[in-house]
């Protein structure tokens, strides 16, 4: 994938490749705040796919350095499990560059897919 892609960009590419349709539903609201601030649907969802095969899915998108702060910022959130009970899922990706070959210097893009069920709510 091309070096300046953000991470919702590479997310979009990957899921298309695999027959998604996909739609990007983060915005960003120039009035929030002094700069203005990137607001996802219900407070987590960046793009919203559909899948033949796995339904409804919500995708949060993020560096690897992130997933643990977006996977903390999904468990707190009140609209998330509502989201799985309607039937819904959700995946956190992020991303990150791998070497190709130990040692070598090619690197890629890959992302590390997790989802997030309702077990995951359960302390």
């Amino acid at each position: 994938m091309s070096k300046g892609l953000s991470p919702t960009q590479r997310t979009l590419r990957n899921l298309r490749q695999q027959g998604a349709i996909c739609g990007i539903v983060e915005r960003f609201n120039q009035y929030a705040g002094p700069f203005g601030i990137r607001q996802d649907l219900f407070g987590f969802i960046d793009i919203i796919c559909l899948l033949p095969d796995r339904g409804i899915v919500g995708v949060q998108c993020c560096a690897r350095s992130g997933h643990a702060a977006h996977k903390t910022k999904i468990l707190e959130n009140e609209i998330a499990p509502e989201w799985l009970k309607t039937g819904g899922k959700i995946e956190i990706w992020s991303w990150a560059k791998q070497k190709m070959k130990r040692g070598g210097k090619a690197e890629r893009w890959t992302p590390k897919v997790e989802e997030i069920t309702a077990d995951s709510f359960e302390v």
